[in-house]
């Protein structure tokens, strides 16, 4: 079974946000695979189905941001899965542009609250991460503030591409595994920006 954690914040307020790049590809991934809803539990939101013909558990931290390790704890003592090689997290980037995404198999929080409060809980850098742009905030802005705005129309064209791109990413890492992912989508994204 695989693991796959979309970070956001919850409830109306925070509904296409910035932060909830996460959030938005898990609805994604539910309507496109039917995942039926299985309610709350572990402090998420979550549904299980099947994926690229793997098991999944596909889940929406209702810890707020912040304390998002908290719930991906709990879910992967439950279902005793290893971090390393059964979970997908999935989450928003300022070092990325709206539109692009980036898969990583380990890596640092790069200043994420929600990737800190993962690291500290499981313990590990080592788990594979989807990173979905959502572009620099501007000079004089505060970071809280950024996040938790919206895209302009032009940017949220791209942004819903872009999910739609994770969820395909997310696929293709189960069916295919994390290498294959990693070449194509870091590789597309590389050409893209050299065009």
């Amino acid at each position: 079974m695989f693991l796959i954690a979309g970070l956001g914040n919850p409830g109306r307020q925070y509904e296409k946000t910035r932060h909830n790049m996460g959030f938005d590809t898990i609805d994604e991934l539910i309507d496109r695979h039917r995942i039926p809803q299985g309610g709350i539990a572990h402090k998420a939101m979550y549904g299980k189905g099947m994926i690229a013909g793997e098991k999944v558990l596909a889940v929406k931290p209702l810890t707020y941001m912040n304390l998002s390790g908290e719930s991906l704890r709990e879910c992967v003592n439950y279902y005793k899965l290893d971090p390393e090689t059964q979970m997908i997290v999935i989450y928003d980037d300022i070092d990325l542009e709206p539109g692009q995404i980036r898969i990583r198999k380990k890596g640092s929080a790069g200043g994420h609250n929600g990737i800190k409060s993962i690291i500290a809980q499981l313990g590990t850098q080592n788990f594979y991460r989807i990173k979905v742009g959502v572009g620099a905030k501007p000079k004089g802005w505060d970071l809280a503030d950024y996040v938790l705005g919206r895209f302009s129309s032009d940017e949220r064209i791209a942004v819903d591409k872009a999910i739609e791109e994770a969820a395909d990413a997310v696929e293709m890492i189960l069916k295919d595994g994390i290498e294959a992912a990693m070449n194509h989508y870091n590789r597309k994204n590389k050409q893209e920006q050299q065009e």
